[in-house]
Formats: C-alpha cells, sequence, structure tokens
C-alpha cells in the first residue's frame, strides 16, 4: 500500500503497533526539548582551540543526561505509584528518554563533517547549534499535530517563541556555570 508523506506525518503515534498515550507522549517529548537544549548548551562555549572536542562534549553530554534523566524520571514513577517500578516499567522510561540521546545526533554528525574537511569547524558547530535552536522551536508543531490542531500563525509565533526560550536559557546555563 503506497504512503503519501501526509499520511506519513499524519499518522498515530505508536510503539510496536500500540498507541503510546498521552503520558508516553508528553514524557519523549520532554525528553526531546530536554536534550535539545543540554546539546545546545554544551555546544555553545566550545571554543575554537577546543573544536575537535566538540564531538566528545555533545556525546557525553547526551549520555550523562541520559543516564540522569532516566534516573530520575524511574524515581519519580516509583514515587507517583508508590511502589517500585517492574522491569517493564524501567525499560519503558529507558525507551522515554531515548530522545535525549536522538537529540545529540543530528549535532554530531554535523561537527564530525570537520573531520573530514567538508566544512570548517567554526562553521560545522554554528550550523549546528542553529539546527539545534530550529529543532527546539519545531517542538511547536508536533504539539499542534498531538493535539490535532492546524498549524496556523500561534503554531510559527510559538515556534519561534520556544527557539528563543531555549536561546535565553542556554544563556543563562552558560553566564551561570562557565
Amino acid at each position: 500500500m503506497p504512503r503519501s508523506l501526509r499520511t506519513l506525518l499524519n499518522r498515530p503515534i505508536t510503539a510496536r503497533g500500540r498507541h503510546l498515550g498521552q503520558e508516553r507522549i508528553a514524557a519523549r517529548t520532554t525528553a526531546y526539548v530536554y536534550g535539545n537544549i543540554l546539546a545546545l548548551a554544551a555546544l555553545i562555549p566550545v571554543t575554537q582551540s577546543q573544536e575537535s572536542l566538540g564531538v566528545a562534549i555533545v556525546i557525553g553530554t547526551a549520555l550523562s543526561t541520559y543516564i540522569a534523566h532516566t534516573f530520575a524520571e524511574g524515581v519519580g514513577e516509583s514515587i507517583r505509584n508508590d511502589r517500585e517500578l517492574t522491569t517493564a516499567e524501567r525499560i519503558e522510561a529507558l525507551r522515554d528518554s531515548v530522545p535525549i540521546l536522538t537529540s545529540a545526533v543530528v549535532p554530531i554528525v554535523i561537527l564530525a563533517t570537520a573531520w573530514f574537511n567538508l566544512l570548517e569547524p567554526r562553521t560545522a558547530q554554528l550550523i549546528a547549534e542553529f539546527v539545534l535552536v530550529l529543532r527546539i522551536g519545531s517542538t511547536s508543531y508536533v504539539i499542534s499535530y498531538l493535539r490535532g490542531e492546524k498549524v496556523g500563525t500561534a503554531t510559527h509565533v510559538a515556534a519561534f517563541g520556544l527557539a528563543a526560550v531555549a536561546t535565553l536559557i542556554v544563556a543563562i546555563k552558560i553566564v551561570l556555570t562557565h
């Protein structure tokens, strides 16, 4: 059965053929936004003398954030449920946090282009930073989709707003921690 792009983009969000449900979709969306913000925050202060470390910094940030986020979510979930989590629930939490890891993939690929002399290191870093800001802003389109809303002016304004807020969060993190 041929699929059109419209059909592909408007299908329900599923895992193994089952609808994920609002809670799991929200958890994955949160992890996606969080992962992108932290990847951006890790990348921005990389100086020209450290450009070759950019990939390692983004990988390290993604991995450590994934572990910390999954652990914290598990603790919170066990408190909400007033019991220890089952193995299946722990695996679910690991899956729901995967967007933190996938948020780092695009910037890593862009940064790696400098290793192959396809881009200057500083150019690759700037493109990776710009892409991360775009990814954060694009969350408004995902939210519109999840709510069944049509994309309109409010969605576009929200995209710019999310990108601006994410940039502000990164700036505050850099000022306070670097």
